[in-house]
């Protein structure tokens, strides 16, 4: 069917409100928060409800038009561009809270509201949604399941996967499901659920979720401990987590990712530094007291350790969460490109991969920055590069294929948060094995069988 055709027949099927196919939307919806990835789509839907969108995804299906839904375009996975034209369907028009029960601690929300807009509304009833992207502000609940988003609370209190209790969900046929609900307690059949959370829009498109939330905390607090190299930073961190502590907050910045922070912000970091620790615990005042003082202790007691600063107040603590978050704009900063990716390994060999990923760096003739997730071994290797330079960009994906092999050797992940996508679909065999790749593939065709839910990515 000719672009022209499909924008006709969706036209026909709509109406004009909720079709677009001009030059600047089709080029807006060309690509995601991923770099180096791009694929024009013949039209945009923006449907305003779960109608529209059964109507939609039916009209795909009857036509074999690939079709991939889309909330901000804010993973870092590629899981949302285009790449086999198509259908891109926005779901920022569903926004709406439906529902918040401070008694249940739940809220059922459409897929395009975004963490910030829900977490500021149920903080009025002293409750929070706890899931904590990076991209936060901006990021859509129904990107966080579709890619099952972490971020920087994920040791204490789990990630997305962990706070999603049912799904009203359009499977590849057009047709409407509902899976878990409202209860904490429910074991009847299989666990759809759980399936559909982090199946990055290949198996259905989420039209109403439902999401658990918790008490807000008392208070937080914070510190930062600095080390003469990671390999010191990641004993303290074992020492932490084997004393009984499960901190809110284990992140580290190594000296790449300091330099570059400091040189961005200002906030008077220790440069000189090979890592920095930054920790911080959230409750009730007595505990956090107890917990972020002993923190501080272990770190100033471990090997290698050059000093620890305790937050005063809300603004110095304030000042240290901005220096992790801020780490990828500052890397940003020293070239035309950067690559941020995640892996995932064992605590223990936290310090080891990050060593292997600078000898990448090097052997590439790149420079490559770490941070990430301390406590869980979530590691960020980001790569700051001149898009302009082939030598460069040819070495880029090099070094990317040598990264993603090395959790391997360790227990590890290609991924520990932002998926699979179309970025890491090569290296996904490696990981899950070949009898597990065919089982995907026949998963799919089960809630989609013409394989027009954003093809190309998990189960293609």
């Amino acid at each position: 069917m000719s672009a022209t055709d499909l924008v006709a027949k969706l036209t026909a099927l709509l109406g004009n409100d909720v079709v677009r196919s001009d030059a600047v939307s089709l080029q807006a919806y060309s690509r995601d928060a991923t770099p180096m990835f791009e694929g024009l789509p013949e039209v945009i839907v923006a449907p305003r409800n779960t109608a529209e969108v059964s109507k939609i995804v039916k009209f795909a299906h009857d036509t074999k038009t690939p079709i991939i839904a889309r909330g901000a375009g804010s993973n870092l996975c590629a899981a949302t561009v285009p790449l086999n034209g198509g259908i891109v369907m926005s779901m920022t028009n569903m926004n709406q809270i439906l529902e918040v029960s401070k008694s249940e601690m739940i809220a059922i929300v459409q897929p395009g509201v975004t963490n910030l807009v829900l977490d500021q509304l149920v903080e009025k009833e002293g409750l929070r949604f706890v899931p904590d992207p990076g991209s936060r502000n901006v990021s859509t609940i129904g990107g966080n399941v579709a890619t099952s988003a972490g971020g920087l609370r994920g040791l204490k209190y789990g990630t997305t996967r962990n706070y999603i209790l049912g799904l009203e969900a359009v499977l590849g046929t057009g047709e409407v499901i509902r899976t878990g609900g409202r209860l904490v307690k429910d074991v009847a059949g299989y666990d759809v659920t759980r399936l559909l959370v982090g199946s990055e829009g290949t198996l259905a498109v989420f039209t109403e979720i439902t999401v658990a939330l918790a008490p807000r905390p008392e208070a937080s607090k914070y510190g930062v401990a600095y080390f003469e190299d990671l390999a010191a930073a990641a004993a303290a961190v074992e020492k932490i987590i084997t004393s009984g502590i499960l901190p809110a907050t284990l992140e580290f910045l190594d000296n790449t990712c300091l330099v570059a922070v400091e040189d961005f912000a200002h906030l008077g970091l220790d440069t000189k530094a090979g890592a920095l620790l930054l920790f911080g615990d959230d409750g009730d005042l007595l505990s956090i007291e107890q917990s972020v003082n002993k923190m501080a202790e272990i770190a100033k007691a471990s090997s290698g350790c050059r000093g620890v600063t305790l937050a005063a107040d809300v603004a110095a603590a304030e000042a240290l969460l901005y220096a992790r978050r801020c780490s990828l704009p500052a890397l940003a900063r020293l070239s035309s490109l950067s690559i941020l990716e995640d892996i995932s390994v064992p605590r223990k060999a936290m310090a080891e991969v990050v060593k292997r990923i600078e000898a990448i760096g090097k052997s590439n003739g790149l420079r490559i920055g770490t941070f990430g997730h301390a406590g869980d071994g979530n590691l960020h290797p980001t790569i700051v590069l001149d898009k302009d330079n082939p030598r460069e960009v040819a070495a880029a994906e090099k070094a990317l294929a040598e990264i993603f092999a090395l959790p391997l050797e360790f227990g590890g992940s290609i991924t520990g948060e932002h998926g699979v996508g179309s970025a890491k679909l090569p290296y996904l065999e490696g990981k899950i094995g070949s009898a597990n790749m065919q089982l995907q593939r026949n998963i799919k065709r089960v809630f989609d069988p013409a394989g027009i839910l954003n093809p190309g990515r998990i189960g293609s």
